[in-house]
């Protein structure tokens, strides 16, 4: 009975210790939001750019819009940066060394996919961020987006086609937000798999030919400083057998017997008929 009883006992304050959590994790959330504001942008001296890094994890290519030209694909957009204000001692809160927190209780770059087609800009979803000790914080969030497209269908099935779409801040030039791709190498503004396909389902209407990515700089008349953008180019080839077997071949199969019709004699009586059961 003793036994049963200890047992018991030790089940609850095992319970107990598991639902009141880390305590150095919670007293580490407290002590680097508690005075945040995260409507400051996180650099020491406000003339300081802050490096934002991005790329796209593709996970589906949802629709090709033809008629309206309009490409919609399911993705994480990956962003990172460094906060200085979010850096802690590990050795100072229990080894803790990577806190997720909600993303909407610190300050996150306005990323906005400039050539939306429905309105959306951001990501509505705002999932957590994760935070390391040394001031990095990581934010992947996914979405869907609807993005315009130009398609030329002139070679129509035997088409490929190039889709772009360009992130950039919607608020900060490129003096107080430096936008880099992840893997980008420092003097080459070009990265040639800038869309990561490790976990792309694949579609049965397109194959993913090339997936580069682009850093742009553009000046405009009435400023002095740069604004940036990274544009991801999609191209892809239209998978052709199901058009040939439907479409091809049937309209080819046709056209040849009415040319048969021809060379039937002219005294043949009907050239084309539907045989009686």
């Amino acid at each position: 009975m003793m036994k049963s009883l200890v047992g018991i006992m030790w089940i609850v304050l095992v319970l107990i210790s598991g639902c009141s959590g880390n305590p150095d994790a919670k007293r580490l959330y407290d002590d680097l939001l508690s005075n945040y504001n995260k409507l400051v942008r996180p650099v020491v001296n406000v003339t300081d750019a802050l490096t934002v890094k991005i790329k796209l994890k593709l996970s589906q290519l949802i629709d090709v819009n033809l008629k309206n030209q309009i490409m919609t694909t399911n993705l994480w957009v990956e962003q990172s940066w460094y906060d200085y204000k979010l850096k802690w001692d590990p050795k100072e809160y229990g080894g803790v060394e990577m806190l997720h927190v909600p993303s909407d209780h610190i300050w996150r770059p306005d990323i906005v996919l400039y050539n939306n087609a429905d309105g959306n800009f951001e990501v509505t979803l705002a999932t957590k961020a994760t935070l390391n000790y040394t001031g990095r914080v990581e934010w992947k969030p996914p979405a869907i987006y609807k993005s315009s497209c130009e398609i030329d269908v002139e070679y129509f099935p035997f088409d490929e086609q190039t889709c772009v779409m360009k992130f950039g801040s919607w608020t900060y030039d490129g003096f107080q937000v430096d936008l880099r791709h992840i893997d980008e190498i420092r003097g080459k503004n070009v990265v040639d798999i800038g869309v990561d396909l490790s976990e792309f389902y694949t579609s049965v209407e397109w194959d993913i030919l090339e997936v580069p990515a682009v850093r742009n700089e553009k000046f405009y008349t009435c400023c002095d400083e740069p604004y940036l953008d990274i544009t991801f180019n999609i191209t892809m080839r239209r998978k052709t057998l199901f058009y040939t077997v439907n479409l091809i071949i049937p309209c080819m199969g046709i056209s040849f017997l009415t040319v048969l019709v021809f060379y039937l004699p002219s005294d043949s009586g009907e050239k084309a008929a539907i045989p009686d059961r």
